[in-house]
């Protein structure tokens, strides 16, 4: 009963917590002004710019919070709030975003990787719970253990994501600190807003493996 009760409260409680927090900070901070008085758009091109990355794009994108680099197109994308704004938030998405850039520029070895798993982890989101539990219907062990597989494709995803996303972090904030985007009294809100934006991620591996480990249990108690 107490192991289900924690895994109730993973699947539940954490990512709801993750993302309260994450939108308490970005509505705290994006209230703030950064010092630079630079939009996130200023901020992304600054940055890349100063880095020699004159080939990526800096380009606005609709919806909040929607900010993500694509490495299709080589494109940082920032919502529209952050794209115009001024604020701290603003300014720390922005190099959050363009760390990503850095990290395709270079070969990243995570986010190569993370690439890689694309496929395998859309097809074992989409497919591995219908594989599962028509496997428990049917009481076909093999065929759990096959969705089990499906879905340890997709939980691989989410844990190569963390370090993809807490390196893009770390270099956003010695972007921001060397090019003096930020001064030292916004540090730690620099950093309270990539971290509460990290968080969800680690929220979300948290989540799957909790999953993953429920359906191993389940397989290995058919076994017995």
């Amino acid at each position: 009963m107490g192991l289900y009760l924690i895994y109730f409260a993973i699947l539940l409680i954490v990512p709801l917590w993750a993302q309260s927090r994450v939108k308490r900070a970005y509505k705290k901070y994006s209230k703030v002004p950064s010092s630079s008085g630079l939009t996130g758009a200023e901020v992304a091109t600054r940055i890349l710019h100063d880095n020699g990355m004159y080939d990526v794009r800096v380009e606005e994108s609709r919806g909040v919070l929607t900010d993500h680099y694509d490495p299709r197109s080589k494109s940082v994308r920032l919502s529209s709030q952050n794209f115009h704004g001024t604020s701290i938030a603003g300014a720390a998405i922005a190099a959050h975003e363009v760390g990503h850039a850095f990290q395709d520029e270079q070969a990243y070895a995570f986010l190569r990787f993370r690439h890689a798993l694309v496929p395998i982890a859309s097809l074992g989101s989409n497919m591995s719970f219908f594989i599962i539990f028509a496997g428990l219907i049917f009481g076909l062990n093999n065929l759990i253990l096959l969705g089990i597989i499906f879905m340890a494709g997709a939980v691989l995803f989410q844990l190569v994501t963390l370090p993809v996303e807490f390196d893009a972090s770390n270099r956003a904030m010695d972007q921001v600190i060397s090019l003096g985007i930020i001064n030292n009294n916004e540090e730690r809100e620099t950093k309270r807003v990539l971290n509460a934006a990290a968080f969800t991620y680690v929220a979300a591996a948290a989540v799957a493996v909790a999953e993953l480990a429920r359906f191993i249990l389940i397989y290995l108690g058919n076994r017995e």
